[in-house]
């Protein structure tokens, strides 16, 4: 890497554009995702809600089994849940 003129500095070049084009690919695809929350949204859809979905579809069932009651322990604890009958 000490010979800035060499193939070390050609590699770092190679790096940095590769990281500048998927960061652009990024933020298109960012603006994609906005686009379909706004026509979603256009069409009657809670966005909150379907975010919230999308995030819980990202993590195993497990995952969010033990999120949920964790959830429901401390909803109990501060007397926010329904008294279970």
């Amino acid at each position: 890497m000490s010979n800035a003129d060499g193939v070390a500095a050609d590699q770092l070049r190679a790096f940095i554009e590769r990281v500048e084009r998927l960061e652009e690919e990024k933020k298109v695809l960012s603006d994609d995702i906005k686009d379909v929350y706004a026509e979603a949204k256009g069409n009657g859809f809670d966005v909150k809600i379907m975010r919230k979905i999308v995030s819980l579809r990202k993590r195993k069932p497990h995952e969010r089994e033990e999120e949920e009651s964790i959830l429901d322990l401390y909803l109990h604890a501060l007397g926010m849940a329904e008294p279970v009958s």
